[in-house]
């Protein structure tokens, strides 16, 4: 297994309008609306998903806190290879494999939930 890309990453936030204003104002990123009324900031092929503190998206961050993130990767790799490949490494898968809407907008099969502190 190799990761290819940066898909998302999904930053836990005080203020999502304030974030938003920030970003697109300082950085050139598009402030994005999907799914239920989620939010999020495009630039190029990734984008970050906004979750606002106190009322995060499931899944989130196992404990979730104002500058917080998750980070979704891509890989080429078949589903099926990633979830072997971590299992012998001995990472533990906490969800899934599950589907995400990526950042261009396609459903990604190739994402997962694992949580690992290092």
């Amino acid at each position: 297994m190799k990761i290819d890309r940066i898909d998302h990453i999904v930053l836990t936030v005080k203020d999502i309008e304030k974030t938003c204003e920030f970003y697109s104002r300082v950085l050139g990123m598009d402030v994005v609306t999907f799914g239920q009324n989620r939010r999020a900031l495009a630039f190029g092929r990734q984008k970050f998903n906004l979750h606002e503190y106190g009322k995060e998206f499931e899944p989130k961050a196992k404990v979730p806190a104002p500058g917080a993130i998750d980070i979704c990767l891509i890989t080429e790799s078949p589903i099926e290879e990633v979830v072997a490949h971590l299992k012998r490494v001995g990472v533990p898968i906490e969800e899934g494999p599950i589907k995400r809407t990526g950042a261009t907008g396609r459903s990604c099969q190739s994402i997962f939930e694992t949580r690992t502190a290092i």
